[in-house]
């Protein structure tokens, strides 16, 4: 899935409780997370629910560091946001998640008014939690 993919689909939903319904269907595509990586060290602080980044850095063909995520949470719609988050970031180098705007990608979708004081909390810890780990790649590598 694509962002485009998603914006589309998005498009086609006018009722934000359909957009919820999509929201939802995107976290069950998430690739499960092993038990093992449910671990403090990929908790996202700053959410109300409970929420695991797991990272793992590979490298592409040029040599240059590719971050790709594992996510989980315990509520159905986090879930969901994680599936949106990662497709944006998620296989990708430091400098493309730096130059990604995710904030900006969910406010367009509709979710600054949609979404709980908490939950948006919760999304802004998880994007920073990539981007730091993106800008920390980035200085390890030079």
């Amino acid at each position: 899935m694509t962002i485009d993919e998603i914006r589309d689909n998005f498009a086609l939903l006018e009722d934000w409780d359909d957009r919820y319904r999509y929201v939802i269907e995107l976290g069950r595509t998430l690739d499960p997370m092993p038990e093992g990586e449910h671990s403090a060290a990929n908790k996202v602080q700053g959410c109300a629910s409970q929420v695991w980044l797991s990272r793992q850095l590979t490298r592409n063909d040029k040599g240059e560091p590719v971050l790709s995520y594992l996510g989980d949470s315990d509520a159905h719609i986090v879930r969901g946001l994680i599936a949106i988050l990662l497709t944006l970031c998620s296989g990708r180098t430091p400098t493309e998640i730096l130059a990604t705007e995710p904030a900006a990608v969910f406010d367009e979708l509709g979710f600054r008014e949609h979404l709980t004081p908490q939950r948006s909390n919760g999304l802004r810890s998880m994007v920073e939690r990539i981007r730091n780990d993106a800008r920390e790649t980035l200085a390890a590598s030079t």
